[in-house]
């Protein structure tokens, strides 16, 4: 087979392997509107909150329910891709493994592991656009491709986190764990309207910040701050980098040594 064709079949696999998660297919369907729906319950439609817009360092005035549908969205999407990242990966490592002995490059199987991650997250990301579009409060946003393109960086980071400890740890309680409450945690401190502090400069530090202002700039304003797209895609090379690192650590090769042969025969007698 050529690099082409080892690349294209290892594609195939993966994206076969998500195709059988019947489970994290169901909770996409049935979990993205359901999570709008308890977020904007609690939000008062009429209230209006501070969100400092860092691409003009001013506070944009934003309707709460508005703001909370993005911030719904960015939940969503980093809880469903990375768990199915994490969940693909933990299953598919012995496999990867096993591809590597039979003469699979390294780089050509988590080019695919990524290439598979692409395609998980466009798909959440548009469908995810789409369910934002009947909870949006009064209106449309501005620019739905933008927030759309939000969602697809906030999504490949977490799937490339996913990868990455998917290939790290060794059980799925910690990896579940991980997602669980970085992605609850994140998206969380982004949104003034659940965090007085969400304005504070700590926010900078995680990764669904430049997401969550590229978002915000879709729904609300005419500005597009390509620098906050490009600092999603550093986390998202970081966090493949890494993986890439870890995959190809645990796919070496088995070191073996040639010990040294001993003569069967006893010390021979003068």
């Amino acid at each position: 087979m050529t690099r082409w064709e080892r690349y294209l079949t290892a594609i195939r696999y993966s994206l076969l392997e998500q195709a059988r998660n019947r489970l994290a297919i169901g909770l996409l369907i049935l979990f993205v509107p359901f999570w709008y729906y308890i977020d904007i319950l609690f939000t008062t439609p009429g209230e209006m909150v501070s969100f400092k817009f860092q691409a003009t360092g001013s506070f944009l005035h934003l309707n709460a329910r508005q703001l909370t549908t993005i911030s719904s969205g960015m939940d969503a999407i980093t809880l469903i891709v990375g768990f199915m990242i994490f969940s693909a990966t933990r299953r598919d490592t012995p496999f990867d493994r096993r591809l590597v002995l039979s003469g699979f490059p390294r780089p050509l199987l988590i080019a695919a592991r990524l290439t598979s991650i692409v395609a998980v997250a466009l798909g959440v990301s548009l469908y995810t656009t789409g369910m934002l579009v009947l909870f949006w409060h009064h209106g449309m946003p501005i620019s739905l491709p933008i927030i759309c393109l939000s969602f697809l960086t906030a999504a490949l980071t977490y799937g490339a986190l996913g990868l990455l400890l998917g290939l790290l740890v060794n059980s799925e309680l910690p990896g579940f764990f991980g997602i669980l409450m970085l992605g609850l945690i994140d998206t969380f401190i982004q949104n003034p309207v659940g965090n007085p502090t969400a304005n504070q400069p700590i926010i900078k530090a995680f990764p669904s910040y430049g997401s969550t202002q590229f978002a915000v700039a879709g729904g609300f304003t005419h500005v597009v701050p390509w620098g906050y797209l490009l600092l999603s895609l550093l986390w998202i090379a970081g966090f493949s980098l890494a993986g890439l690192a870890v995959f190809t650590w645990k796919t070496r090769s088995p070191h073996v040594q040639a010990a040294e042969p001993k003569s069967l025969a006893g010390p021979v007698a003068n």
